[in-house]
């Protein structure tokens, strides 16, 4: 027995040691894993400080970005209102130029009838002095040198009288041989006559006269008409066939 407890005492105390190695090697690798969790800590606290010193560092440009949107957004807005009220003005002006156009040409045209009636009115108030010149250039005579002196004389002022007529763009009818129209002729005698068809106008009585395509005086005219028919004729008409 005595040779045997020194054994089971050798054998224990290997069994302690081995338990305190055990022990030292896991205290040793909590150690370490202690030790790096606090590096990874510290490593982890030092990225996010950088993230935080970085996010601090586009806080202020981000601030300024959004402000340079604002601003932009809003000169985008003012620069439609802007082109909308040019727009708007532009299609005033346009209209306001059509306007006085419009004026311009019935005011010209209004001023241009005022002047043709003005014109008329006066050109009317002289044709009966023309209509005596001719009278008294159709009837007298000359019998001597001294009649027909004065003679020319008033011819010189007559045909004077027609040039300045002309020269305002008046112009006498000529219808004789025309078919009577009454715009421009007024019948004031007809004569019954198979020399010339009926309706036509045979002998100008009054000259009539016209400025431009206004007549200023209707022409008085005599008309042809058809010759009524002789007793035979109105027999042969009236007498049935056979």
């Amino acid at each position: 027995m005595a040779g045997e407890t020194p054994s089971t005492e050798t054998k224990n105390q290997e069994i302690n040691e081995n338990i305190q190695d055990v022990q030292v090697a896991v205290e040793e690798s909590v150690d370490l894993d202690s030790s790096q969790k606090v590096e990874n800590n510290k490593e982890v606290s030092e990225d996010n400080a950088s993230v935080e010193t970085e996010q601090q560092k586009f806080e202020p440009i981000s601030e300024e970005m959004l402000l340079l949107k604002e601003g932009y957004e809003s000169l985008q807005t003012q620069l439609e209102t802007t082109k909308f009220q040019l727009e708007e003005k532009e299609t005033q002006y346009k209209r306001l130029g059509a306007d006085f156009d419009n004026f311009r040409k019935r005011t010209e045209k209004e001023k241009q009838e005022l002047d043709t009636q003005v014109k008329c009115a006066t050109i009317i108030e002289l044709l009966p002095v023309i209509d005596n010149f001719e009278r008294a250039r159709s009837q007298i005579k000359p019998a001597n040198d001294g009649e027909m002196t004065i003679h020319k004389s008033y011819q010189s002022v007559y045909k004077q009288m027609v040039d300045s007529l002309k020269k305002l763009g008046v112009s006498p009818m000529r219808p004789e041989g025309e078919e009577f129209d009454p715009n421009l002729h007024e019948a004031v005698m007809r004569e019954a006559t198979t020399e010339h068809p009926e309706g036509t106008v045979i002998e100008e009585l009054v000259r009539g006269y016209i400025l431009g395509e206004r007549v200023l005086r209707h022409a008085m005219v005599k008309v042809a008409t058809a010759p009524e028919p002789t007793d035979d004729e109105a027999e042969n008409q009236t007498e049935p066939e056979s």
